[in-house]
This record gives structure tokens, sequence and C-alpha cells, in this order.
């Protein structure tokens, strides 16, 4: 079934017999316009991430690999290694607050101000890097997502008190929004992108 939507996808450049591993690469432009990513704020990124060349242009086989992982099936600890490696923007195998700006800014379609991006990423960096060297490694990554629950239920807001100062209370907001979208949770941002990692 596979097979057959990525063939749907550029029927002139994909051919039907593939006893000879055809060299074919369906181009990225294609791949994100199919229904499970053109709503996705990561959909470039993820493509690049799961394709060989690194471009978003995909074999076979790295069509079939990407929604392997996009699967419901697919187990928890495979969904955070490639969830780490969408976050890590710049391939240094580390999530730095320039990845978490870029992530933040994707969430949210740029509608904070750069104060706000920055202290949400500082309230992320601050829960969950273990090691205090200002990064997330992949270890940071996995420890936070193991214990998801107890931080969500630590760190959900409340409704602000009258006296509160509402943007702060929208970068505390945000900063929850941020964490859901590491453990693989949607939110409001996300509805659509239901196969968002």
């Amino acid at each position: 079934r596979l097979f057959h939507r990525y063939r749907d996808l550029a029927p002139q450049l994909v051919p039907l017999d593939y006893t000879g591993k055809p060299d074919v690469k369906v181009p990225y432009e294609l791949i994100g316009s199919m229904p499970e990513l053109k709503d996705n704020p990561f959909r470039q990124r993820i493509a690049e991430v799961f394709s060989e060349d690194g471009e978003g242009n995909m074999t076979l086989d790295d069509f079939l690999d990407m929604f392997s992982v996009l699967s419901e099936m697919a187990p928890r600890d495979l969904k955070a290694y490639y969830a780490f490696k969408i976050y890590d923007f710049n391939n240094d195998d580390f999530i730095c607050k320039s990845d978490l700006e870029k992530t933040l800014n994707k969430l949210t379609r740029n509608e904070l101000t750069p104060e706000e991006v920055r202290l949400v990423c500082e309230k992320v960096i601050d829960e969950a890097d273990l090691d205090n060297d200002g990064r997330l490694s992949l270890e940071d990554f996995q420890h936070m997502i193991v214990r998801a629950p107890d931080f969500l239920r630590s760190a959900r807001p409340a409704s602000p008190p009258p006296s509160i100062d509402h943007s702060k209370h929208r970068q505390h907001t945000l900063g929850c929004n941020v964490m859901h979208i590491v453990y693989g949770k949607p939110n409001c941002h996300l509805e659509r992108s239901r196969n968002t990692i």
C-alpha cells in the first residue's frame, strides 16, 4: 500500500518494477504536499531527517522508514530518537537554544516576541538540562520524556489571577506547549498534524 502511495506522488519517476533497485528519489515538493505532512510546521525538517540526501528528496526506503516511525505502532524510544533529530536543526547532536527558538517559532507561526521566545527556551532548558551545559543531549531528551507525566502535572499553568502579568502567564503556557510537542502530544497549533513526532 505504501509503495503505491509513493508511486502516486510521481508516477512518471517511480517504476512499477523495483527488482532492479532503481535509483529514484521523489522530490521534497511532492513529499511535503502529502496530507500527513502538508499542515505540519515541521514537514520540511521531517523530510530532511528521513531522506538519505538530507534535503527531503526521498527514496522508497526513506519513505517507508518515515511512515514506520510516524506510525502509532512505533516504539516510543524510536519516536523519541527521531523527534530529537528533527528538533536538532543544526545537526550537532544537541538541542541548543537556537534549535529551541526555531522549534518554538514554527509551533507558534512566529507570533511571539523575541523576549517571549527567549523566556520559553530558558524554561525548557532549565527543566530538562541534566548536566547544566546549556543544551539538551539525547540522554537529557529521553529522560525528559520518561518523566513527562510528572513534569506536565507540575508545569501545567492554572488560570492567572487578576494581579498576574498576562504576558508572563502566556510565556509559561507556551513553555508547557513546547513540552507537549517534545513528548509527542499535539497542542492547539498542531491539531491537524496528527503525525507530528
